[in-house]
């Protein structure tokens, strides 16, 4: 059955003086005294609690006291890192993955699970545990460019397309003027469209994606028609036209493919809840700062792609339909992701576009076969919504089915989330990156033995940085001592010993150090106390690092294995800025 709505609170919430910005009131966390700490607290859960607590009751599929405790839990270590020396920005899209990480580390244990049966719920905290991933495959890509950014832009970007905010609600969380917002929002949104594409490209699973990577970019941004080799490529690439349909959703959706990529589990539902959402235009419509939605390309940009993809599956091309759908900012037509404006189950507006908008370059087999898929393969799940063919904004002609693997992509390994804690298993040994000892400089890497202690969550920077989270100033340095691998201090991009502590990630889980390309993180051996050693690289187990999966590591914070709902094969990774 599906899960209900938590109730829908005033607008705007209450917290904190104007113009004090959530890193001010972090402050006293860090520094003042308990009635300091006490009071900021205060204020920064009036700000943020509902949202929150309204996410914790759609994981557990049901309100009550079971969603307090979640709610309450989230706060608790996401406040707690903050008093640790986190920044203070985007902390809502925080607290909301550690409220989903809550839910799932309870269900998942048994212990918990046997004084709260709230938990068992098949649309909720059961329904959680049974996923293969919280988050969809199709929106791997556009997770990874969200995390790339800075703080400031991540709240930006939340809180105008999520939250369906206006710009003056994130200017007064970060302590900025509006109008600095709104210029630094359009930077933020092309920012995330570069990381989109970049993490396409470097994450390719071959050469010829990468061929494909601007040819993908410029016409959708444009608005015009792909090349005929394009389409083609697209019809046989389940990974490009993943990469396409993101990239068109940058601009007809953005809020839906935000809540998506870091959310996954009940994202549609988050959004349908949030009060700016109600009396506005489309839901998960995208608005510059005017209030304009986003337009995407011309009607029919994957027609021919997706007709082959139909025919590569024994169907028939589909009819195109004729549609109106929103104006576009930069052309004045309908997209061929305007059909994301409407979710199933949702009302007629005219904001919300007719029949004919969301199938807007789409034929209607397709979609007959898109809404048997969800309806057949969400609902008795509860509506997670977390498979790739979940989202009603899956690109025109992606098959409903798994795709089928490619005969000459590698094995694609459970990559580690950029920007988020998590284990890194060695593939060949099963044991997990730990540190032998106290986490100090100098401290040796090894296996151990995987456990949830703190010298076992590692943090795969933006910039390259395997960054220790038992001490966040430390990073491992394969330069340091003749190929074996140590903790030493995190350096900057410009400094002497920047490529020593930084490490492309390729596909297959390899981390490569800058210094060296030809050699990779390995194993000395295969029992717990091994050193962590560099070898010349030969493709083997030993050098392949895997990320825990949320299935496999529910106790992970903010699972780096939620990430992969894994990106598909890609070459050496790690140069994101």
């Amino acid at each position: 059955m599906p899960t209900p709505h938590p109730p829908r609170p005033p607008y705007p919430p209450p917290g904190g003086e104007p113009g004090e910005s959530d890193e001010s009131l972090a402050g006293p966390l860090r520094a003042g005294s308990d009635a300091e700490a006490s009071r900021s607290t205060a204020l920064l859960m009036s700000r943020h609690w509902q949202p929150a607590h309204d996410y914790a009751v759609i994981c557990l599929a049901a309100p009550g006291p079971l969603a307090h405790m979640a709610t309450a839990t989230a706060f608790h270590q996401v406040l707690g890192r903050l008093a640790l020396g986190e920044p203070g920005e985007a902390l809502r899209p925080r607290l909301l993955v550690a409220v989903r990480d809550t839910v799932l580390n309870w269900s998942s244990t048994d212990r918990i699970t046997a004084v709260l049966p709230g938990l068992g719920k098949p649309a909720g905290g059961r329904g959680m545990r049974n996923a293969k991933t919280l988050i969809p495959e199709n929106r791997a890509l556009s997770d990874r460019a969200f995390l790339g950014l800075p703080r400031l832009e991540q709240t930006l970007l939340w809180h105008t397309e999520v939250e369906a905010e206006p710009i003056n609600a994130p200017a007064e969380l970060l302590g900025i003027d509006t109008e600095s917002a709104a210029i630094a929002l359009e930077q933020a949104r092309e920012k995330f469209r570069e990381g989109l594409v970049r993490a396409h490209r470097e994450l390719a699973p071959g050469t010829e994606c990468r061929y494909y990577n601007r040819l993908l970019d410029v016409p959708i941004r444009r608005g015009g028609n792909l090349l005929p080799d394009v389409q083609e490529h697209l019809a046989a690439c389940v990974y490009c036209r993943h990469a396409a349909e993101q990239l068109g959703s940058t601009e007809a959706a953005l809020g839906v493919l935000l809540a998506e990529s870091v959310l996954g589990w009940g994202a549609r539902r988050y959004l349908d809840c949030r009060p700016g959402r109600r009396p506005g235009p489309a839901r998960g419509g995208s608005r510059g700062p005017g209030g304009r939605r986003r337009g995407g390309g011309k009607p029919g940009l994957f027609r021919t792609a997706s007709s082959r993809a139909r025919a590569r599956e024994g169907g028939e091309p589909e009819p195109r339909s004729r549609g109106t759908g929103a104006r576009g900012r930069r052309r004045g037509t309908p997209g061929p992701f305007a059909r994301t404006a409407s979710a199933p189950g949702g009302t007629g507006t005219a904001a919300l576009g007719s029949t004919r908008t969301l199938l807007t370059g789409v034929g209607v087999a397709s979609v007959v076969l898109l809404a048997t898929v969800v309806v057949l393969g969400v609902w008795p799940d509860g509506g997670s919504g977390t498979g790739p063919v979940a989202s009603t904004s899956a690109v025109p002609g992606t098959d409903a089915r798994p795709p089928r693997a490619s005969g000459t992509a590698p094995d694609t390994a459970g990559l580690p989330a950029t920007g988020r804690p998590g284990r890194l298993r060695n593939a060949a040994a099963g044991l997990c990156l730990d540190v032998r000892g106290t986490p100090e400089s100098g401290a040796a890497a090894v296996l151990a033995v995987c456990s949830t202690t703190a010298g076992q969550q590692w943090t795969y920077d933006a910039d390259g940085q395997l960054r220790s989270a038992a001490a966040t100033g430390l990073c491992l340095d394969s330069h340091a001592d003749a190929g074996v691998v140590t903790l030493g201090s995190c350096a900057g991009a410009g400094s002497k010993r920047a490529d020593d502590v930084r490490y492309d990630l390729t596909v297959q889980g390899e981390l490569l150090p800058r210094w060296d390309r030809t050699v990779a993180l390995a194993t000395a051996g295969g029992e717990p106390g091994s050193d962590v050693v560099v070898k010349i690289r030969d493709r083997s187990a030993g050098q392949r690092w895997q990320s825990d999966s949320p299935t496999r590591s529910p106790g992970s914070l903010s699972i780096a294995g939620s990430d992969g709902p894994a990106a598909r094969p890609a070459e050496d990774t790690g140069k994101d800025t």
